[in-house]
């Protein structure tokens, strides 16, 4: 099942996980995104029953990492490669991973903003943070719907001008 939506899939760079990358770019198996989605899920989850701006911020620095030294250096990308990946054999297909990145990203401002609230006594703003974290992350882990993926091609999409000559 595709990880983004079908009106943007035609934008991505998928390509066959024996074959090498067309381009530079690096490849990641697309189930590694989702596998980190669903422990981000969990830890949200908790965040929000218990409260714990502490863990929220434990969260915000995995994102940091995944976003900032990229998936393969996070710890959640760590586990899915000791643990589940050599259990399931290799991907059918690889991904570019500037969306899943990008995705970490959005998610950071997320858990820095509900951190921020927890630890300021602004419950309220963490809470939101975290339930609209908790709702992107379930998407993902869910239905394979990446919304900071889609955010990322959606802002792709609008740099990309048709350049035409003045005639």
């Amino acid at each position: 099942m595709p990880r983004h939506g079908l009106a943007l899939s035609l934008t991505r760079s998928r390509q066959p996980a024996r074959a090498p990358p067309r381009s530079p770019l690096m490849q990641i198996d697309p189930r590694g995104p989702r596998f980190a989605a669903v422990l981000t899920s969990l830890v949200l989850a908790a965040v929000l029953v218990t409260g714990s701006g502490a863990l929220l911020a434990v969260q915000a620095l995995v994102f940091a990492v995944g976003a900032f030294a990229g998936l393969q250096h996070s710890p959640y990308g760590w586990l899915y490669r000791t643990l589940v990946r050599p259990r399931l054999g290799p991907p059918g297909e690889t991904e570019d991973a500037r969306p899943p990145r990008f995705a970490q990203a959005v998610g950071l401002g997320f858990a820095v903003v509900g951190t921020t609230g927890y630890l300021t006594g602004l419950t309220w703003l963490g809470l939101l943070a975290t339930a609209a974290a908790l709702a992107a992350a379930f998407l993902n882990a869910a239905f394979g719907y990446c919304l900071g993926c889609e955010m990322y091609l959606l802002l792709r999409r609008a740099q990309v001008r048709p350049h035409t000559q003045p005639g």
